[in-house]
């Protein structure tokens, strides 16, 4: 199983992924989220609370530190977003399988592509999301 703290600065309430599946570096990672009523981003007092969409585009982009291999590791930050998409929302109770591939790698920078699903249904899709990164 994959320490998802050793290798995210994120903690609660800004971590937005609950494990990672599957990892090639330089390639692909696949997670998920369990999206809960508890959540910190839900609001309880509605009938049918949500997933915010921003909130599911920051777990892909967090998923995207996991393709990186370990000498590069760094702290990342989502610096940019090309042709992002929303299909569905995501409600309690829903499993958010993510999933991240890179596109370009640069010395101080890595471009990808994300999406987003329960029950194999994509709710979100980003053609192309650009991390920034300080190296340690």
């Amino acid at each position: 199983m994959i320490d998802i703290q050793s290798v995210l600065p994120h903690r609660y309430p800004f971590l937005l992924i609950d494990q990672v599946v599957c990892m090639e570096e330089l390639t692909y990672a696949k997670g998920i989220k369990l999206v809960s009523r508890g959540d910190w981003f839900m609001n309880r007092n509605e009938e049918n609370p949500k997933m915010p969409e921003v909130l599911i585009l920051e777990a892909i982009g967090q998923l995207g530190a996991f393709v990186l291999p370990e000498k590069e590791k760094s702290l990342g930050l989502l610096s940019g977003v090309r042709n992002v998409r929303f299909f569905h929302s995501v409600h309690p109770g829903d499993q958010l399988d993510l999933e991240f591939e890179i596109i370009k790698l640069r010395s101080q920078a890595f471009k990808g592509r994300g999406t987003a699903s329960v029950n194999g249904l994509k709710v979100a899709e980003v053609e192309e999301i650009t991390v920034s990164y300080l190296r340690s």
